[in-house]
This record gives structure tokens, C-alpha cells and sequence, in this order.
């Protein structure tokens, strides 16, 4: 089990877990009755934690999407479906580890779900390209959802990439093609497509599997063409390279300037909701998260199954021509 890691940002509410392991332990080895003082102090620590997430900035929602114990996208279809069959490769290359995909039960109905995985330690995070995936990702996504049109069955999507793998093979075989191909074919899928960002939505990574009927946030995660360091080194790539406390601030100001969080995309209608996330966020209760979420899966697809295929992919199209604010000129 990986160590709880404390953020920047919570670090106010150190002392205060450290007081109440200690009262914990103290009660258990010398049978004690504590429970009155334990109980106060974790009331002090709930308010506290909750004035702290209620004035968090862009960039520390950014980080808390990294937090290394959210959930992930098996962790969330373990704890939503029930008799996951997981599919496997792309059939033209090889079966990319950073793409999840396969058909389950969502209270009883069939789905088709995909998902990006990312690891919690060094020999998963590895094995799953750290969540960024390859042509052969993208392929795979695409000829499952191909299946789920095939069979008629809903399509449940969970992005969470640092991006597109930009290595020379993923290159060479053709990473941007794959990308434009499923955004192509994902516009007229015959079927609902619900997409949820459940951590990071970096760039082509995030789109490539992203285009959907509904599209979802978690309260703290991020959908971006680009990440804030990016964003950063392009713009400042030869200042301030020796001075970490400006490279830092730099990396906020991006984050501010991009407007990449889940308040700003609802605002700029390039979502369609918020998903909550349990107090003190989604790493800290993986089971609440999982039944928020499914509780709002569910009347997505209730909404959805109310349209037939042509009226699905023609509100599908006109969702996204009307993002973006613009003139015409006449």
C-alpha cells in the first residue's frame, strides 16, 4: 500500500492526523476510552480540510488529479460493474497496456467500458506507459467501440492521460492519424457514448477517446490542450532555466491562463457536468467517488437510450460545432 502523500496545500492538516493516530493508538494499547476526543479532533480536521478544497487555486487542482492514490480507471470499473471481461490488442500492431477496454454490467445492463490506466508504483507505472498511450491505443479503443455499435451497447469512457505517447515509434506508426481517425469515426457512432476526465485530459491524449454525447468531470481533474508545464516551457523556455521558484510560478500562471479545470469548462459549455468528489477529494474515498459516479452513469444513459441512432449522432455533431465563441461575417 502506498503512503498517503500530503500535498502543498494540506500540509495544515499533518499535525492534526498525527494527534488523532496517536490518541488511536494510545486508546487501543492501553484500552482507553478516547472516542470523545478522537471524534473532536476529526471534526476539527473535516472542517479544516474542507475550508482548505473550498479555495483551492487551478494548479492545486491540477495536482490533486495527480495524486497517486486517486482512483483509476480499474479501480472505478471494479468498484461501478460487475462481470468485467476485459478485451485485448488493436489487431494490426499490439495491445497497448495504457488503454482498457472490455464489456461489464452496470446494474445489470451491458456496456461496452474503456478506460486509460496509469500505475501506483514504478514496475505498473511501466507497464502502463504512464497512462499514454500509442497508435495501437487508439485503435484498440476504436475497434471496441466498433464492437459496442455492433452489439448496441452503450459506451462508458474514462480519460485520464498525461498525453500521447510522443516517442519515435508511436510516431512512426502513425500517432496523430489514429487520434483524427477516432474522432472521425467516434462522431458517428450509432450508439451513446458517455465520456467521464477522471484525473488528467492532456492534449490529443485526452481527445483521442474523448468525443462523446455526454462528457463528465470529476470536481478535481483537469482537460487541456496542453499541461501547464508545457504550456510553461514553450513560453519560457530560456528564462529563468536556473531558478526553480520561478519555473514554479510559471507553471501557475499557465494553469491560470488555460483555465483547464472542471469550473472552467463548464463555464465555456466544452462539458456538460460536474461530477462531486467526496471531502477532501476522490483519493481519499474511492467507494463514495465510485457511487456518486455511477449514480450519474446511470441517468445519462437513461436520458440517452431516449434517442435513436440518427438523432444520437446528429446531436452529437451539433454539440460540438457550437463549442467556441466566434463572429460571422456576412
Amino acid at each position: 500500500m502506498i503512503e498517503y502523500k500530503y500535498l502543498d496545500f494540506e500540509k495544515p492538516i499533518i499535525e492534526l492526523d498525527r494527534k488523532i493516530k496517536e490518541m488511536k493508538n494510545l486508546a487501543d494499547s492501553e484500552n482507553l476510552e478516547l472516542s470523545k476526543e478522537i471524534q473532536l479532533l476529526e471534526k476539527k480536521r473535516d472542517r479544516l480540510l474542507k475550508d482548505i478544497y473550498t479555495k483551492l487555486s487551478r494548479w492545486q487542482r491540477i495536482q490533486l488529479a495527480r495524486h497517486p492514490l486517486r482512483p483509476y480507471s480499474l479501480d472505478l470499473i471494479k468498484l461501478m460493474f460487475t462481470d468485467f471481461i476485459e478485451l485485448h490488442g488493436d489487431r494490426y500492431f499490439a495491445d497497448d497496456k495504457a488503454i482498457v477496454g472490455g464489456f461489464g454490467k452496470l446494474d445489470g445492463a451491458n456496456i461496452m467500458i474503456i478506460g486509460q490506466q496509469k500505475g501506483r508504483d514504478t514496475k505498473i507505472r511501466q507497464f502502463r506507459n504512464f497512462g499514454m498511450c500509442h497508435p495501437e491505443g487508439y485503435r484498440k479503443a476504436l475497434r471496441l467501440m466498433k464492437l459496442a455499435e455492433k452489439f448496441d451497447l452503450p459506451i462508458i469512457i474514462f480519460v485520464d492521460t498525461p498525453g500521447a505517447y510522443p516517442g519515435i515509434g508511436a510516431e512512426e506508426r502513425g500517432q496523430a492519424e489514429a487520434i483524427a481517425h477516432n474522432l472521425r469515426e467516434m462522431a458517428t457512432i450509432e450508439v451513446p457514448i458517455i465520456v467521464v476526465i477522471i484525473g488528467e485530459g492532456a492534449s490529443g491524449g485526452a481527445l483521442g477517446i474523448g468525443l462523446g454525447d455526454k462528457v463528465f468531470m470529476l470536481e478535481n481533474s483537469w482537460y487541456s490542450v496542453i499541461s501547464p508545464e508545457g504550456c510553461a516551457a514553450i513560453l519560457w523556455k530560456t528564462e529563468n532555466i536556473d531558478n526553480p521558484a520561478k519555473i514554479e510560478a510559471n507553471k501557475k500562471q499557465a494553469a491560470e491562463a488555460l483555465k483547464p479545470i472542471a469550473e472552467d469548462l463548464a463555464r465555456l459549455n466544452i462539458i456538460d457536468k460536474i461530477i462531486p468528489e467526496p471531502p477532501g477529494g476522490a483519493h481519499l474515498d474511492h467507494q463514495k467517488t465510485a457511487q456518486i459516479l455511477k449514480k450519474e452513469l446511470l441517468e445519462a444513459l437513461v436520458e440517452l437510450e431516449g434517442y435513436s441512432s440518427e438523432q444520437l449522432c446528429n446531436k452529437r455533431l451539433e454539440k460540438y460545432r457550437v463549442i467556441g465563441i466566434y463572429n460571422e461575417l456576412r
